[in-house]
């Protein structure tokens, strides 16, 4: 099985995660600016931006966009999209853990449980190269981190687009406690005007415990640590702290550069 071939599709990567709705996703983007940036926002980072239909709804406002992955196939494609678009992005090319923009931005996000290593000292290296990219007082999103280790993780979906059809699996399990080590599956089964294909990516990640998340974060000293909430994949409920809430799946954490 190959590390990496389902970056490698970002046409069905693009379809299979299709069902956001990027223009409520920006316009809450906007209200932690508005409420939590000690700083206007006017340039985003897209840390593992894939596809990013995010930033190319923050493009259409105005902003400045610009997407960081380390798939080249992603970041192509993102490109093309811009074009035929008539947006502009930049795009850079980078692991999570070592990267650094030539200009800084104002607000960086991390979508859909994409924050992914394989041990505190990557999460500390990330948080360095995030704050290397972000202006003091700019905010750093993070959606879906993975926080309940009480039970196996399993969804599965599918999306139509153009006559492809793309079902999505996703699974996690641990695989060593003491470690903190938890596999990741994720497979994608496509239907493309009756062409049969299957994608598919294992690896081992490190799992992040919630309050370690928080020492770590505290450790690394360069940003506060403001809170998390529950949400959905497109709305986040700032009323609704994740101390308070029954389940962790659906969650949005917000950081601050110092």
């Amino acid at each position: 099985m190959k590390a990496m071939e389902v970056y490698r599709q970002p046409l069905y990567y693009e379809i299979a995660f299709s069902f956001i709705d990027a223009k409520e996703q920006i316009d809450n983007f906007e209200k932690l600016v508005t409420r939590f940036s000690k700083k206007k926002a006017r340039r985003f980072l897209d840390v593992a931006c894939g596809p990013s239909l995010q930033l190319r709804e923050i493009a259409r406002r105005g902003y400045e966009a610009v997407g960081f992955d380390v798939s080249p196939e992603m970041l192509e494609y993102l490109k093309k999209k811009a074009v035929e678009e008539g947006l502009k992005i930049e795009t850079a090319k980078g692991d999570l853990t070592s990267f650094r923009l030539d200009k800084k931005a104002d607000f960086a996000f991390i979508m859909m449980g994409s924050l992914d290593v394989e041990s505190n000292d990557q999460f500390l290296s990330h948080l360095d190269s995030v704050a290397a990219s972000l202006n003091s007082g700019s905010l750093y999103f993070i959606q879906n981190m993975t926080l309940d280790w009480t039970k196996p993780a399993k969804q599965s979906w599918t999306m139509k687009r153009d006559g492809i059809t793309v079902k999505t699996i996703y699974q996690s399990r641990f695989v060593d406690v003491l470690s903190q080590i938890c596999t990741e599956e994720l497979t994608l089964e496509v239907n493309d005007h009756g062409r049969r294909k299957r994608f598919s990516n294992l690896r081992k990640l490190k799992f992040i415990f919630p309050q370690e998340f928080k020492t770590l974060v505290k450790m690394n000293a360069s940003f506060e640590f403001l809170g998390w909430w529950k949400g959905n994949c497109n709305t986040w409920h700032l009323d609704q702290p994740l101390e308070r809430a029954q389940k962790l799946q659906d969650n949005m954490t917000l950081l601050r550069r110092k």
